[in-house]
């Protein structure tokens, strides 16, 4: 089992920044992927950005160029850094483990961006 712990939300004006986290404990293997992904009101989870821990790195197109994700694989934790925030960046945000062909959800943490 897997236990997910997200801090870093709230509230931000546009165009300001923010950092999200998320740490990982339990049972977690050593080949693993780690990542956010985020749902706005009535729209469906769309992935943000995933690393594996080995540094492949992917990124949404709705966040590409504003958003790094880092890793400290020594502490199982993951890092959204956005940048040049949006009010369409508005959502919850939720970190997301692919962990011996298992999924895990963090409880999500609302980002709003005020205009």
């Amino acid at each position: 089992q897997v236990h997910l712990v997200e801090s870093g939300g709230g509230l931000v004006q546009a165009g300001g920044s923010l950092r999200l986290s998320c740490a990982a404990s339990g049972s977690i293997s050593s080949s693993n992927t780690m990542g956010w992904f985020r749902q706005a009101p009535g729209k469906q989870r769309e992935l943000v950005a995933s690393r594996t821990n080995d540094g492949f790195t992917y990124y949404g197109i709705s966040v590409k160029g504003r958003g790094t994700i880092s890793r400290d694989n020594a502490k199982n934790t993951v890092f959204l850094q956005m940048n040049n925030l949006k009010p369409e960046d508005t959502a919850v945000y939720y970190c997301r483990v692919l962990s011996s062909s298992t999924v895990y959800w963090g409880q999500g943490t609302q980002v709003t961006v005020s205009s």
